[in-house]
């Protein structure tokens, strides 16, 4: 149960976002790869208590010790690694677990208008068969891939017998079926698109766009704009399929792509490694060593590299680095041949260098226990404002009050861009009588930080230093307090406001002389606006009980031989108005401390409120 309840923990932490799913075992050999459409809920699935298991399912999860997973961008994406790296691993429990009934093929049927299907077992039928394939669910979504790409049948009906007979069905009408069951189709166009299926399935996309390309342009050379014009469709249909699939390169080069991402002290590298234009592996390594990106960058690859590590001709990298040119000489040497340090800037590169970083972010956020929405947040706050470390630690003040009475102040505190409402601080405004945000926000401050000065304070949330302080308000506010932390040898502690505009939503980041803004969908703005809201929640709730304590309590000095601290204590026994009036004339007058007649009157009182 204990290695469930483990595994059902790493999986809650996943991302809900297609990708790979590679179960280990105790030896840490792959016994099963799946791809999701939802990556946490799928995987999530398997280590929870679910009768719909079958045994082998159930037998599969009972010797998995941990497991990994390669983030994707489309399920598509996923499915074209998944079968790539079930054909690498060959993994124990994949025939088993899938629908597979062993070895599948493509089958192009021999009949006067040929279907393309996929089948479990080659027949002695004159058709063609295209295979084998270890993995039947590949070869079913091809096989659907390219019926709706060249607009092929897939319904049951005979051709040419049932030409007209019926109405044509809703692929026709949804453009994923050319119609052939009309009878306005030429035999020799249905043949072509069976034959540009087969092309496309054999020969893979890059070549089929090269092939549809010259030939459009051999139409328009002909003067063939209308057979021009369809080829030129057909082959933007395929660029857009193409699109998502960054699991592919459209070149057979051998490259690594390396991601890299820092927390704290902590940095995570991911090597996304290509091998003949196709995803083939992915290795993961964490440093708990305090630098930043580039310089862990610079101490991985030639440890990585020089540990006889197969060296492609080309290595991706997120950035560039001191000993660029060295490394390269460095690498060449050991390769014996060409090896070039590049910085995807756009392309196809570049899309896959920024999935190399989203996994190291994703991997490294889990291990650290974080939420990865978060963690990107807390990066561009950081990047935004110019801080020397990400603000992990975030204190944020607003004052609240009603004219010059019940003036309070709340502080809350957000830890990895959440909530950590144990550390939430009131204070009630005690040198300043009259309204006075600026002196009330120095009191605060100034108060806050003299228990944090005091050693022997035991209070968590006063010990903690803060990596950012974000106050409700604007410059004036900056520049008042800037000053008072540096007057305490805090002056280390980023200070910033958070400005409204006139509807009373966040606008932008305060500095001490002019603002900060950010973009209105960015998730550090989203982060700033939920900081902004929950401070004014937390400081408005508590000056608004403050104000009804002290209304009650005004009542009850009224009251002949109760003065303001016997007010006190009875309202501490009975903190709310129900309480209070649903309390005795003896529970009132023990309270009080106060005889039977003057517990009488009290009583009286506390009726009439």
């Amino acid at each position: 149960m204990e290695r469930m309840e483990r595994l059902r923990k790493k999986a809650l932490s996943l991302a809900e976002q297609p990708g790979v799913y590679l179960m280990k075992n105790k030896a840490g050999q792959i016994i099963y790869i799946g791809k999701a459409k939802r990556l946490k809920f799928r995987v999530v699935s398997y280590f929870r208590q679910n009768k719909a298991h079958n045994q082998k399912v159930l037998q599969m999860v009972s010797q998995v010790e941990d497991f990994d997973y390669i983030l994707c961008d489309s399920e598509f994406e996923a499915l074209v690694l998944e079968c790539s790296l079930i054909k690498q691993h060959s993994p124990k429990y994949n025939i088993l677990l899938k629908d597979d009934k062993g070895y599948c093929y493509i089958r192009i049927t021999r009949e006067e208008y040929p279907r393309v299907q996929w089948v479990y077992h080659k027949k002695e039928d004159g058709s063609r068969y295209i295979g084998p394939y270890t993995s039947g669910y590949a070869v079913k979504e091809s096989v659907e891939t390219v019926n709706k790409l060249f607009g092929l049948p897939t319904c049951g009906r005979k051709f040419p017998e049932d030409f007209g007979k019926q109405r044509p069905c809703l692929n026709f009408h949804i453009h994923t079926c050319a119609g052939v069951c009309t009878g306005k189709m030429k035999k020799e166009d249905y043949l072509r698109r069976v034959d540009q299926a087969v092309d496309y399935l054999t020969q893979g996309s890059s070549n089929y766009q090269k092939q549809l390309a010259r030939q459009m342009e051999e139409a328009a050379e002909k003067l063939d704009f209308e057979t021009a014009a369809k080829l030129r469709d057909q082959l933007r249909t395929i660029q857009r399929l193409d699109q998502s699939q960054k699991v592919r390169l459209d070149h057979d080069k051998e490259q690594d792509f390396i991601g890299i991402r820092l927390i704290e002290h902590t940095a995570q590298v991911v090597v996304l490694k290509f091998r003949g234009g196709i995803l083939t592996d992915k290795e993961s390594f964490t440093f708990s060593d305090s630098y930043d990106e580039q310089a862990v960058l610079e101490e991985f690859l030639p440890r990585y590299y020089r540990q006889g590590k197969e060296i492609p001709k080309v290595i991706g990298l997120p950035m560039e680095i001191e000993d660029h040119a060295l490394l390269e000489e460095y690498f060449t040497s050991l390769a014996g041949h060409k090896i070039t340090l590049h910085q995807p800037q756009r392309g196809e590169s570049r899309q896959i260098l920024e999935m190399a970083q989203k996994n190291a972010l994703e991997e490294l956020t889990r291990l650290l226990n974080r939420n990865t929405g978060e963690t990107v947040a807390l990066q561009q706050l950081q990047k935004a404002l110019g801080l020397d470390k990400l603000p992990d630690y975030i204190e944020s003040y607003d004052i609240s009050n009603l004219g010059d009475s019940s003036m309070v102040a709340g502080m809350v505190v957000f830890e990895h861009g959440r909530p950590k409402r144990s550390h939430y601080k009131k204070f009630t405004i005690k040198e300043h009588l009259a309204q006075d945000d600026y002196g009330c926000m120095s009191e605060v401050v100034g108060r806050r930080f003299a228990h944090y000065q005091n050693p022997e304070e035991k209070d968590e949330g006063f010990r903690t230093k803060p990596d950012l302080i974000l106050l409700d308000g604007g410059k004036g506010h900056v520049n008042t307090i800037r000053p008072l932390l540096a007057g305490m040898g805090l002056g280390d502690i980023p200070v910033y406001g958070l400005v409204k505009n006139d509807k009373h939503r966040t606008r932008a980041i305060a500095s001490g002389d002019g603002e900060v803004h950010l973009s209105l969908t960015s998730p550090a703005f989203r982060l700033i606006t939920k900081i902004q809201d929950e401070v004014h929640r937390f400081s408005i709730t508590f000056q608004r009980k403050t104000h009804k304590s002290r209304s009650f309590q005004s009542r009850l000095t009224q009251v002949e031989g109760i003065g303001p601290k016997k007010a006190a204590a009875i309202l501490k026994a009975f903190p709310t108005k129900k309480e209070l009036q649903q309390a005795s004339v003896e529970q009132l007058g023990r309270a009080a401390k106060v005889g039977e007649e003057t517990a009488q009157k009290l009583y009286e009182t506390v009726q009439e409120m």
